[in-house]
């Protein structure tokens, strides 16, 4: 099950973020909020496997 462990504002820190996390061996999807209307500037879900929640939380703080 994916859950959800950061909501960035906007597809560019969602990416960078993805990119950090995978990086770190993490499985990521990115799943967009709002309509297709808000492009770029929507917020974006940041979602890992549930088991790798608490390294993903560990990662995110660290930052």
């Amino acid at each position: 099950m994916w859950t959800v462990v950061y909501i960035a504002q906007g597809k560019s820190e969602a990416d960078r973020l993805m990119a950090l996390l995978c990086e770190e061996g993490l499985l990521v999807k990115l799943r967009s909020l709002g309509g297709k209307d808000t492009g770029d500037l929507a917020s974006v879900e940041v979602l890992v496997p549930a088991a790798e929640v608490d390294e993903a939380l560990d990662i995110i703080q660290a930052l």
